[in-house]
């Protein structure tokens, strides 16, 4: 939803008054608004789990992020998929797979 949202407004300067003149189109973009609303859910069902489960055990499914964000992006934002980004998938999912059995 964030890449959704920057992508859909115009691009500004990376400079102080650059990016305070293009606060109001960010902030209120629905796609922007949105991420960060998600983003804050994430965190709170985090701190849950956290609290719940060791550390150990919780944090590599974090890592289901990056697959679920790069399925995400070649699907729905038409990004380029490559043996490289699959291998690093499949990695990923072995990982959390094999911290899941323990």
């Amino acid at each position: 939803m964030l890449k959704k949202g920057m992508t859909s407004i115009e691009q500004f300067d990376l400079s102080l008054g650059g990016v305070l003149r293009s606060a109001g189109d960010i902030l209120f973009n629905p796609y922007v608004f949105g991420g960060l609303i998600v983003m804050v859910i994430s965190m709170a069902s985090h701190l849950i789990v956290l609290s719940r489960v060791d550390i150990s055990f919780a944090y590599p499914f974090l890592g289901l992020s990056f697959v679920l964000i790069t399925v995400y992006g070649a699907f729905v934002l038409s990004e380029p998929l490559n043996i490289w980004k699959i291998a690093g998938v499949v990695f990923i999912v072995l990982g959390v797979s094999m911290v899941a059995q323990s």
